[in-house]
């Protein structure tokens, strides 16, 4: 697509020969309003060389660039230089794109040859999936989705939390309370039992914690009766958890979570061991951080056992080995992060660059309202009666307002998991928030539901106008500041994208789509679409047309869905 950025870059460089473009890029702002211009350069920089006052230089420059096929008009404005874009150009541009890229609009090549890994969800194996797993899982689908349609080769890991300690827990309670026909009925409750009340007993019976560790240090070992349970009760677990992604509609490439690390340890032990990086304290080796204001890293217990420190050095080796990656990212909550910050420092310290392509993409909290999550206390509110709650209360509306919908079932499901998704990813990732059932199944404002309304009546309106894209459609009829503004909304998409990838940020996707439905909305408030005049008609159903894809596509990207029919 026309990159007008690049034409002001294009017109600058012709006349000023001691910037170069990307310095020019730099330079460049977007106007706090449309009619302030497109674009601006200031001009403040330039005075050393030119030894004249910015207004002055403003006036020359504009003077030289002469009349421009892009640009409606140049002008100098004080110290700035502001360009407008040539209105025609701009649709014509936009609705072209749209209608031969479809919707692959707005994807590139740029990631070409490149490997992006991207951990996420990582919920621990034999423990509720619990509406805090919501925002790793989420985030990092949306993050994943934006690579990929960026071009750039994915990986998606689903890294369980499939060794420990809590494992030991789990063995020793099971061998002491357990009922495998019991616990295979409803697994996750009765192993969510078992749990709370091991760490209820373990509070006045020490002994239990040693049990525990115990019963762990024997899976590692290989311990048969162990890795029998341990295998028994990772599968019951992963086969409830893929019942929540497959209301997501989320799929991983990999489920190697934290045991398949398990051989690939002592290689990192040995390797840190030579390098001397490693130090014996009490029986237990750690890496000395205290140069870089850190506490040291825990690499191996006294009793052997190892930690998530090392299974995460082990794992960052086998994927740099395997995938090649250039970038591989973990969406893990902030809380982690001074664990990520350890772990890679060490990586590092071992002499090897890529450390720096491991990057950590911290998220704030989810508490509830009379406190924190807590599985040990069996606190904790599960994601799959979030998702079932949000697909009821939306089907109890659909029968209210549309009883006679087809496929309302599909559609409630859509719409009340849609919802719960997009108010996860409206606000920056970093900041914690209190879960209430009321804001999640909220679907009045700026929502999820909206926005998939909107999406709805685009859908309809271009079947009640029998639009084809393959019309021939005078743009020029799209003469209105409404349509216009709907269209600068649709040329910034693309590069919305780029900026939600270059800064793991989803919500500026979020942001972006919902300013296009407002924005599409006014004008379908304001204009009749399907209207006598057939050339009107196909270029409002053109500009509806183009709304509705990149709606389409944004939703995707978030992980939502986007319903023909609401």
């Amino acid at each position: 697509m026309l990159d007008f950025r690049e034409k002001v870059v294009d017109l600058i460089e012709s006349q000023i020969e001691f910037l170069n473009r990307d310095e020019i890029q730099a330079l460049i702002e977007i106007p706090p309003s449309a009619d302030m211009g497109n674009y601006a350069f200031p001009v403040f920089t330039l005075s050393r060389q030119y030894r004249k006052a910015p207004n002055m230089i403003a006036e020359e420059l504009v003077s030289k660039f002469g009349e421009n096929q892009y640009f409606e008009k140049i002008e100098s404005v004080g110290p700035y230089i502001n360009f407008f874009i040539n209105r025609e150009k701009l649709i014509e541009t936009v609705m072209n794109d749209i209608r031969f890229k479809g919707e692959r609009f707005g994807s590139s090549n740029m990631g070409e040859d490149k490997t992006v890994i991207v951990e996420y969800s990582s919920p621990n194996i034999a423990k509720p999936f619990h509406i805090g797993h919501i925002r790793t899982t989420v985030i990092g689908n949306a993050i994943h989705n934006i690579y990929k349609f960026l071009g750039f080769n994915t990986v998606a890991i689903n890294h369980l939390g499939d060794y420990g300690t809590q494992f030991g827990m789990l063995i020793s309670a099971y061998k002491k309370w357990g009922d495998k026909k019991v616990i295979e009925a409803d697994p996750i409750n009765e192993l969510l039992k078992l749990y709370v009340r091991f760490n209820s007993e373990a509070e006045e019976d020490a002994k239990l914690r040693d049990e525990a560790r115990y019963w762990f240090k024997e899976l590692e070992n290989g311990n048969k009766e162990a890795v029998e349970l341990w295998t028994w009760i990772r599968e019951i677990s992963l086969k409830e958890f893929n019942k929540v992604y497959d209301m997501l509609n989320i799929k991983f490439d990999s489920y190697a979570g934290e045991s398949f690390y398990s051989d690939k340890m002592p290689a990192v032990i040995e390797e840190l061991k030579e390098k001397n990086l490693m130090k014996e304290s009490d029986g237990a080796y750690l890496v000395d951080l205290e140069e870089y204001n850190m506490p040291p890293a825990l690499i191996m217990k006294s009793d052997g056992s190892t930690l998530y420190t090392t299974r995460d050095i082990a794992a960052a080796f086998y994927r740099k080995k395997t995938y090649n990656f250039y970038k591989n990212i973990y969406v893990v909550a902030s809380q982690q992060n001074l664990h990520f910050k350890q772990w890679m420092k060490v990586i590092e310290l071992m002499g090897y660059e890529w450390a720096k392509d491991c990057i950590h993409i911290p998220f704030g909290m989810v508490s509830l309202e009379d406190g924190t999550l807590s599985t040990r206390k069996g606190r904790v509110v599960f994601l799959e009666d979030v998702l079932n709650t949000a697909i009821d209360n939306t089907l109890k509306i659909i029968e209210e307002r549309n009883p006679n919908l087809e496929n309302k079932e599909e559609v409630a499901k859509q719409v009340g998991i849609g919802a719960v998704i997009f108010q996860e990813l409206f606000n920056q990732r970093i900041k914690d928030y209190v879960f209430t059932w009321d804001r999640t199944l909220s679907f009045e404002g700026e929502t999820g539901p909206y926005v998939q309304y909107t999406h709805a009546r685009a859908n309809s309106l271009l079947e009640k106008g029998q639009f084809d894209t393959k019309d021939t459609v005078d743009y020029s009829l799209l003469e209105g500041e409404d349509e216009l503004n709907v269209i600068r909304l649709l040329y910034d998409f693309p590069k919305v994208v780029v900026n939600a990838m270059e800064k793991n940020e989803p919500y500026f996707i979020t942001r972006h789509i919902v300013e296009i439905a407002k924005t599409f909305n006014k004008f379908y408030t304001n204009s009749h679409i399907i209207v006598d005049d057939i050339e009107l008609k196909k270029a409002r159903l053109m500009l509806t047309y183009a709304t509705k894809t990149v709606i389409k596509i944004g939703l995707g990207l978030l992980g939502i869905e986007a319903p023909n029919r609401m």
